[in-house]
């Protein structure tokens, strides 16, 4: 079995942890894209929420998907 020169084995080695690297933000940056959608998703819902109790003149249904509201956005920061 031929031997590979060290230079060849660290170029080897370099390319995989740079593909390792690339996965590895490519996977947390997905996971930061489903996180936007999942809470852009909640809020939406919540706004809906919040609009029918208006519109049907609930306020403690008002005052209840409001807070959830609030809550929702001083937890993730937005």
């Amino acid at each position: 079995m031929k031997e590979k020169p060290y230079t060849e084995l660290m170029k080897t080695s370099g390319s995989k942890r740079k593909i390792l690297k690339e996965s590895f933000v490519l996977d947390l940056y997905l996971d930061m894209l489903i996180s936007e959608i999942l809470l852009n998703n909640e809020k939406e819902k919540l706004m809906k929420k919040v609009d029918a109790a208006i519109d049907e003149g609930n306020k403690p249904a008002f005052m209840h998907f409001s807070k959830q509201y609030k809550e929702l956005s001083k937890r993730f920061g937005t």
